[in-house]
């Protein structure tokens, strides 16, 4: 093995686990998920020791090919059912409603929000990750939380 290809290893062990979670919360579905990131790692490769940021590079290619992937009428792949309750590769705890509330969200506001808001990205590194403006991603942060706020998925039930 190289040394290019053990460093690469190490880097897919040390942030796969981040790099999976925000392909679930973008995608709302741990096997595409896990595709998602086989897929980016796979595109990001080549350009491993040639771009100064790795791992931004990476969920810039997570992100671009989600992108793709939604605006594909058909991707080939026809659902079964579940097998089990979805296995999160993180010590956070799953909010379902959560991931319910931001399944509803147009594509590119989930983008932002999850860049955002999960990844702790500022508005010029996702304006740099999605191709956009930094007001476009303003605008998108904006009215997602205002969907958000008013999802009833995500309202507070007071107890009597």
């Amino acid at each position: 093995m190289s040394n290019a290809e053990a460093a690469f290893d190490d880097f897919v062990s040390a942030r796969g686990p981040a790099l999976w979670r925000t392909a679930w919360m973008l995608t709302g579905d741990r096997h595409r998920a896990e595709d998602l990131v086989q897929t980016a790692l796979a595109k990001a490769w080549p350009k491993f020791d040639q771009v100064e940021s790795f791992e931004a590079y990476v969920r810039r290619v997570m992100v671009n090919t989600y992108t793709s992937w939604w605006r594909r009428k058909w991707n080939g792949e026809l659902p079964h059912a579940e097998t089990g309750g979805d296995v999160v590769h993180s010590d956070a705890p799953v909010d379902v409603d959560l991931m319910a509330a931001l399944a509803e969200l147009p594509k590119g506001q989930r983008s932002v929000v999850v860049l955002r808001y999960f990844e702790g990205l500022s508005e010029r590194e996702i304006a740099e990750q999605l191709s956009v403006s930094v007001g476009t991603v303003k605008s998108q942060a904006s009215r997602a939380l205002k969907t958000l706020k008013n999802s009833p998925l995500l309202q507070i039930q007071e107890v009597p």
